[in-house]
Parts: structure tokens; C-alpha cells; sequence
């Protein structure tokens, strides 16, 4: 629900010309910032619909007004070799540039900025244009709920205003300096916007984590299962502001979890090594996540590194234990060892347990602590300074 920063939104759909009408009241924009993000939101796409809350100007790749798209009204944008059709106009580029601050409508949601679509050899990219703060407004809610104290959130805005900057300076792609997925951080565009996220970004404007005078890579996870980590017990590097601290996070839902996964499971995620007889943790971190983990099956043994394992099994986290499920015939109390009917996982914590902790931060917040030290208890030796 939009506050006194927006007046209520609503969206009604119907199909016409081939597209969708739209139909809201207006929501009130922001201020422009002076840093503006490339976020792409869509890849490798054959067609998708799109719209503008306002007359829209297409402009194609050389910067020549092509056309104005009518307002409410969604089309389809398709991807055709070697260029992107869409309202009747073709090129290799065409950006969708809303007038008088209206929002562009991409599939489901609807985005400030504007949207630059773009044909690859893998089909269309779609990627939105927008100021940093107005990024950071559908960044917070989507990255922490947005009914959390105003200190979390505001840890959460100063720390993903320090990793949008310092992703943009290292992002090679030439499209794009970020993605809306946790491969980055999670974006919503308006969707992940709230009056508390806009206010929460509104006061520390500007804000960024600094390391002995550079913004650094402020990483962040939902929880650490009891105490985070230093970096090179997780990537390879010693990164000096990312330290191990006792983490607050009691409190979140995934602090202990389990999984139960059958042969016919395993056998399909490690295909080749027949039903699983053991998985056996090879290195931990200090604090028990799993640096690499020892499969031995009937076929075969494999040893993979603990974030390929949490990966191909989609685990909340590797902080976890391997308890076998094995058929035992018991007889006059001994048990006689069969073949492991699976496993259970017993684990702690949801990411990779590096920098802010965001359950950690809704514990603090919630004892009295201000968003300042937040962030100076989770990165270590660091200044929050204001960009320039």
C-alpha cells in the first residue's frame, strides 16, 4: 500500500490491439538523483508486453524520436534477428521513454525511469534506466519487509546504495550494470516500494560504506545461523571489513532447517554414482559451513565444493550437518546396517553468511541501536560517508 509519498495505485487489465489497457491513478515521482542505474530485468526474451502510465516517446539507438506511444495501453515488444519490433518500429535499440514522470509497465510491474530494449544473439534485453534512490526505493522492500524499524531499513538502504556503486564500477557487461535478481540484489520497481522503504532512502541520501576512502562490496545475507563469517572462509581473499561477528538472528524462520532427500533425489542431482552410501564434509569454515563435502556411491565417488552442493540441492545455506536414513534391522537391541535409504540435512542460517545479517540488523534495531551502528557492528573498520 502507497502513503502520503504516493497516492494509491491501481491496475485493471484488459486485452486490446493486441495488447493491455491500463488504468491507474497517478502515483507522485521523486526528486531526480544525480547517479543513474542500468538494471536489467529481463533477458533472452522472445516478446513481452509493455505499456506507459503516459505518453511515451520510442527513440531509437541514435537517439531519433521515432514515435509516441499512447498512454494506458500495452503492446507487444518481440525480438526479431537482429532487432527488436515493437509499436511498428524496428531497430537494434528502442527505448521506451515515459513523459510528464509517468512509469513504464513491463509484464507485470510497473518501473520508473525508462526501459531500453535491446536485441542480442539470445533474443531481447530489457533494461530499465532509472535514478539511484528511485532503485534503491523497490530495492529495500524487496530485499527486507518493508514493515521492519526504520533503523533496519535504513542499514538495509545505506548498504544497498554501497553495493549498487560498487557493482556499476566493476560491471564489465556493457548493457547493464546490474541485475533485479539476488545474483545482485532483489528489485521490484514500484512493486518493492513503500513509504517507509522511500523514507528510509529519502534520510540517508547519498550515503555509501566506505573502506580506507573506497565504497566497498557490501555484501549482505537473511541470516547468518549464529555468527557470520570472514571472507576468505567463504570466497577466496581476505576482504578486512567483512569479519565474523556473533549474529541476533534467533528470531528468523530459517535460523534451523532440514531437508530429507531420497536416493532417487540424489541420484538425479549426481548422476553416475549409483545410490549414495555417504556424503561426508571434507573442510569447514570455523564456524561448520561446508568448504567441501566427499559423495560416495556404489558407481563412484565425487568430492564438489560446498556452494556447488547448496546449489545443485537449492540449500538455504552450507552451515549444515548430514545425518544418514538408514534401513537398520534391529535384533536384540543391535542394529544391523543396511543400505541408506537417503539423508537428512540438518542445517542453520538462509545465504552466505557475509557482511549485514538482516535478521541480525531487525534484532538490533529492536534493542535501541541506530542504522549507523548497525552497519559499523557487521563491516568492520568502515566510515559512512555522503557521495559527493
Amino acid at each position: 500500500m502507497f502513503s502520503a509519498l504516493f497516492r494509491t495505485l491501481s491496475v485493471s487489465k484488459s486485452v486490446r490491439r493486441g495488447g493491455l489497457a491500463l488504468f491507474f491513478s497517478l502515483v507522485v515521482t521523486s526528486p531526480a538523483a544525480a547517479l543513474e542505474l542500468r538494471v536489467a530485468l529481463f533477458q533472452k526474451q522472445a516478446e513481452l508486453v509493455i505499456g506507459s502510465s503516459t505518453p511515451a516517446k520510442i527513440v531509437n539507438g541514435q537517439g531519433k524520436s521515432l514515435g509516441t506511444l499512447p498512454p494506458l495501453e500495452g503492446f507487444f515488444a518481440k525480438s526479431t534477428p537482429g532487432a527488436v519490433t515493437f509499436f511498428g518500429q524496428k531497430g537494434w535499440q528502442l527505448t521506451v521513454e515515459p513523459t510528464e514522470g509517468g512509469f513504464v509497465y513491463i509484464g507485470d510491474r510497473w518501473y520508473r525511469g525508462q526501459v531500453r530494449l535491446v536485441t542480442t544473439a539470445q533474443g531481447m534485453s530489457v533494461i530499465n534506466e532509472i535514478d539511484l534512490d528511485d532503485y534503491l526505493a523497490g530495492v529495500v522492500g524487496k530485499e527486507m519487509p518493508r514493515a521492519w524499524p526504520q533503523e533496519a531499513l535504513k542499514a538495509q538502504a545505506v548498504a544497498s546504495r554501497s553495493f549498487a556503486i560498487y557493482r556499476r564500477s566493476k560491471q564489465k557487461n556493457p548493457l547493464y550494470d546490474l541485475v533485479n535478481t539476488t545474483s545482485d540484489q532483489v528489485y521490484g520497481g514500484i512493486d518493492g516500494e513503500a513509504e517507509s522503504t522511500r523514507t528510509a532512502v529519502k534520510v540517508t541520501t547519498g550515503q555509501i560504506l566506505t573502506y580506507q576512502g573506497k565504497v566497498i562490496e557490501s555484501l549482505f545475507h537473511a541470516n547468518s545461523g549464529g555468527h557470520t563469517e570472514n571472507s576468505e572462509q567463504v570466497f577466496s581473499g581476505v576482504i578486512p571489513y567483512l569479519r565474523g561477528v556473533p549474529d541476533f538472528d534467533q528470531a528468523a524462520p530459517n535460523f534451523q532447517w532440514s531437508v530429507n532427500l531420497s536416493q532417487v533425489q540424489l541420484k538425479e542431482r549426481f548422476p553416475g554414482l549409483g545410490n549414495i552410501v555417504s556424503m561426508t564434509p571434507q573442510d569447514t569454515t570455523t564456524h561448520g559451513r561446508v568448504k567441501q563435502i566427499k559423495i560416495v556411491g556404489e558407481l563412484g565417488t565425487k568430492i564438489i565444493q560446498g556452494r556447488e552442493f547448496r546449489q545443485a540441492l537449492k540449500l538455504k545455506s552450507t552451515l549444515f550437518k548430514v545425518v544418514p536414513q538408514s534401513n537398520l534391522v534391529v535384533s536384540q537391541s543391535r542394529p544391523v546396517p543396511g543400505k541408506p535409504s537417503g539423508f537428512t540435512l540438518q542445517g542453520r542460517g538462509h545465504g552466505h553468511g557475509l557482511g549485514l545479517s538482516q535478521w541480525g540488523a531487525l534484532a538490533l534495531a529492536q534493542k535501541g541501536n541506530t542504522y549507523q551502528q548497525i552497519l559499523q557492528y557487521y563491516y568492520k573498520n568502515i566510515a559512512i560517508q555522503t557521495m559527493k
